[in-house]
């Protein structure tokens, strides 16, 4: 009879261990940005054409694991000052009261809320977008395109996302006075994000 309780009692231990490892996540890989190999570029019509710009200057903190989406997170923060449509008059225009009013509204920020799996290695952020004064509920959706180790760093590892969406400026209010209309510059603004991360193992 003890000895029956005796081999019940590790039974159940070995089933509340293994239980306890099933339900262990591992932490959301911690991963920085490298920005000589990142963009952050959009594009937005001019009467008939569409003008490319890019900001250059941008900070993100990005906890990410596909198998690990509740601890997963995006939090990215924008210069707006580093707008460059490699046109120094039209980006001093910009960043003016006509539009992003640069000096008051320093920065455009994302933060997520939450990740979701989309299949196919494509996934959903949900989260907030602020630009100048103004936060709307934002779905940014981004691919991530692989990860590996990398060579050039002991125990490193590399990832690549991408990410394609468009918005619309007067949402935000980035146009006033005569620059609401979008007769000359369209209120659609495609932006393309190309990323790439490093994080050690």
């Amino acid at each position: 009879m003890k000895t029956s309780k005796k081999l019940f009692s590790l039974f159940a231990l070995a089933i509340f261990a293994v239980a306890s490892i099933a339900m262990m996540k591992m932490e959301a890989t911690p991963w920085t940005v490298d920005k000589s190999h990142s963009s952050v570029n959009f594009e937005v019509r001019h009467f008939f054409a569409k003008v490319p710009g890019a900001f250059e200057d941008y900070t993100a903190n990005v906890n990410f694991s596909p198998e690990n989406l509740e601890e997963s997170s995006i939090d990215v923060t924008i210069q707006v000052a580093s707008i460059n449509t490699k046109n120094e008059r039209r980006d001093g225009h910009l960043m003016s009261p006509d539009f992003f009013n640069a000096e008051e509204f320093p920065t455009i920020s994302f933060t997520s809320n939450s990740i979701e799996a989309k299949g196919d290695n494509n996934f959903v952020a949900y989260g907030t977008l602020t630009i100048k004064d103004v936060s709307k509920d934002f779905e940014l959706p981004f691919t991530l395109l692989g990860v590996t180790e990398n060579p050039f760093r002991e125990n490193g590892l590399v990832a690549g996302i991408s990410s394609e969406f468009q918005l619309l400026r007067n949402d935000f209010g980035v146009g006033t006075g005569d620059w609401v209309s979008d007769a000359v510059v369209g209120d659609e603004v495609d932006v393309t994000l190309n990323v790439e991360l490093n994080a050690t193992k």
